[in-house]
């Protein structure tokens, strides 16, 4: 898990600024960021186990637990009803599981969201960990749709279960990737936007 997660931090660092050494904006973090599928699941298959207990190499547990939710839009319900839980995760293993048996994001039909949300967060504002947070979103152009907008979303997934906003990772509460008629977007969801050092810090 060590290991893990140290690359994890070396692939991040790779995104900040070499000169003032504070963290470059969400865009430029999506857009320039290293593949942190390649730079994190190869290494983890690869790594060296043969001093350690075999039980224990058996799964890598993340931080934080996680649930991912749907939502598919139909006006004969109530708006909670078109959003359902599909499965949490709290290991990397259960993550990849879960990453290689949904469809993309850009294989999504139009109106439909994807959500990764901390365990017993809901994605929805009225939720008590979000009813006073905000939210960064980054607007996708839709004729690039395909493998480099669901790319961004991996990353910045990937960014989140690794816990690479130090300090700051207990501001954040999820993630929503969107698809619009006009765009599709990625959205990153705050839990307290009263602290607007951590909020100009994650975007």
């Amino acid at each position: 898990m060590v290991a893990f997660f140290s690359l994890l931090k070396k692939t991040f660092d790779c995104l900040r600024n070499s000169t003032t050494g504070y963290l470059v904006s969400l865009e430029f973090r999506l857009e320039g960021g290293k593949d942190f599928a390649m730079a994190t699941l190869d290494p983890v298959q690869a790594h060296d186990d043969s001093n350690h207990d075999p039980e224990l190499l058996m799964s890598h547990p993340l931080q934080n637990k996680w649930t991912f939710w749907y939502y598919k839009p139909d006006k004969s319900l109530p708006w909670e009803q078109n959003l359902h839980k599909v499965t949490d995760f709290d290991t990397v293993e259960g993550f990849w599981a879960l990453h290689n048996h949904i469809k993309p994001p850009s294989e999504l039909q139009m109106g439909l969201d994807f959500n990764l949300f901390k365990e017993g967060i809901k994605p929805m504002w009225e939720d008590p960990s979000n009813i006073k947070g905000g939210k960064w979103v980054l607007n996708l152009d839709k004729r690039r749709r395909g493998p480099e907008n669901d790319k961004l979303w991996l990353e910045l997934v990937l960014s989140m279960i690794g816990e690479l906003y130090d300090d700051d990772n207990d501001d954040i509460c999820g993630a929503v990737f969107q698809v619009r008629p006009k765009c599709e977007r990625i959205a990153i969801w705050l839990g307290n936007t009263g602290n607007k050092e951590a909020v100009l810090r994650i975007g």
